[in-house]
């Protein structure tokens, strides 16, 4: 049990860094635009100065408040079982990069931001015309690490799976 518990610590390293990122960025955003502020970088990508109080694609965000406490709560229970998960399967790598992942963006999304602003710090704004007739002006919502590390977590979880059905093959 030792070896499981010593190796888990690049598993938390690495989310620790996401985190850092994550907030490091978001405190730019926040320290350099006003709620709304855009810079034109190409014709497809703006920086954006976005709140969202809700989850993915703003899902709740006009839910009247309870959604703060509730995603926050969600996110501690996601947390607790995370750490579980890397301390019990701290070998498997695919799959530990995956939690890892998706621990450092519960962190920051919903641990931080929620917590200290009472909203998820969002400015990653990508857009394409062929885009219009799913969102609006075919702005894609806009996203922050955050919400990279959990994207790529989820990707890796479906890689892990299918890696370890062929291999039981």
């Amino acid at each position: 049990m030792a070896k499981n518990k010593a190796s888990m610590w690049p598993w938390l390293a690495l989310a620790v860094g996401i985190v850092l990122v994550d907030q490091l960025t978001k405190w730019l955003i926040l320290g350099n635009y006003r709620l709304g502020d855009s810079t034109y970088v190409t014709s497809f990508f703006n920086i954006v100065r976005a709140h969202n109080t809700g989850a993915a694609f703003s899902f709740l965000a006009n839910a009247g408040g309870w959604q703060r406490w509730f995603f926050i709560g969600l996110s501690a229970v996601i947390v607790m079982f995370i750490l579980w998960m890397l301390r019990s399967h701290a070998n498997q790598k695919l799959f530990c990069f995956a939690l890892s992942c998706i621990l450092a963006g519960a962190i920051g999304n919903n641990l931080i931001d929620r917590v200290v602003h009472g909203y998820v710090v969002d400015f990653l704004d990508f857009h394409w015309r062929f885009l219009a007739g799913i969102f609006h002006g075919g702005h894609f919502p806009a996203f922050n690490v955050a919400d990279m590390a959990i994207t790529a977590g989820a990707a890796a979880l479906i890689l892990d799976e299918i890696l370890r059905v062929r291999k039981s093959r």
